[in-house]
């Protein structure tokens, strides 16, 4: 239990403010120590002065995930039963186990709890992939897939995001346009446009009848980022790019925890499936 921060709080905030000030003093100091918990085990105060190694880049981004999930998560005030069932699956497709499961769980605790200091963290993120963008990208997006847990972003999520997005250097409209590429590929996989698949991040599709070729090809466009009225040359320029930044094994190269890997192999699916409906409905070569 980290103690340090109170004890100095107290101290300080009694000296110059007597009673009142050390009770601000105590408060202060709990959430500097709360910061502490978290960025501990952390490569910021590396000893050999030789900045983190790739394991230690990838444990940074690992825990962090799952703590601005769990921030998400408790943005609404409870956290409810389908975002800890998202989170579970999420840990269930990543394969973890033992320890790793503990580790990830424990995240997603901390980052539920009050003053959690979600800018700082972001930042260690910016630090971690070492500014990457599609690194810093894949991050958001397993955020907005867990807003999405119950198939709608609340206003309360969609603020949180945008902290998210502009702590991780995302302007407002470039979040936008993910969550609405999210809402095409989330209504494409529940239309069937997956074959049965999971797809968008493990998102199910029990219940949902299958959807019109019109309604599946609309949102196979929306999941590439382009008008319906776009030709071959602007599809496959769009599938391209999508998959340039999203393959898995690039991913790996750069810094993605290995057990995230079959995150990303369900993304870069769910783009080829879309791209895939295109050609064969327009018959693009």
């Amino acid at each position: 239990m980290r103690i340090f921060g109170k004890i100095l709080g107290i101290f300080f905030g009694f000296l110059f403010g007597g009673v009142f000030g050390a009770i601000l003093g105590m408060l202060l100091g709990h959430q500097f120590d709360k910061a502490r918990r978290f960025n501990q085990g952390g490569f910021a105060n590396n000893p050999f002065g030789s900045g983190p190694s790739q394991a230690e880049r990838q444990a940074e981004f690992f825990k962090s995930a799952f703590a601005v999930m769990g921030h998400l998560a408790k943005s609404k005030g409870q956290v409810t039963q389908s975002e800890i069932q998202l989170a579970s699956a999420m840990m269930d497709r990543m394969n973890l186990h033992g320890e790793q499961r503990k580790a990830a769980q424990e995240a997603f605790r901390e980052g539920k709890e009050s003053g959690f200091p979600l800018e700082s963290v972001l930042e260690r993120v910016r630090v971690s992939t070492g500014g990457r963008h599609d690194l810093m990208q894949f991050f958001l997006e397993l955020q907005i897939s867990a807003a999405f847990a119950d198939g709608n972003v609340h206003p309360s999520e969609r603020e949180v995001l945008h902290r998210v997005a502009s702590g991780l250097g995302f302007t407002s409209g470039q979040l936008e346009r993910r969550i609405r590429m999210f809402e095409a590929a989330f209504r494409f996989q529940q239309s069937g446009g997956f074959g049965g698949q999971q797809g968008g991040f493990g998102q199910g599709n029990s219940g949902w009848q299958q959807a019109s070729e019109k309604d599946q090809l609309s949102a196979a466009y929306d999941v590439l980022g382009v008008s319906e009225d776009a030709n071959s040359q602007e599809v496959k320029r769009a599938y391209r790019k999508l998959m340039n930044e999203h393959h898995p094994d690039k991913l790996m190269a750069k810094g993605l925890p290995p057990e995230m890997m079959n995150v990303a192999k369900e993304k870069s699916q769910e783009i080829q499936n879309a791209y895939d409906m295109i050609k064969k409905v327009k018959g693009f070569k």
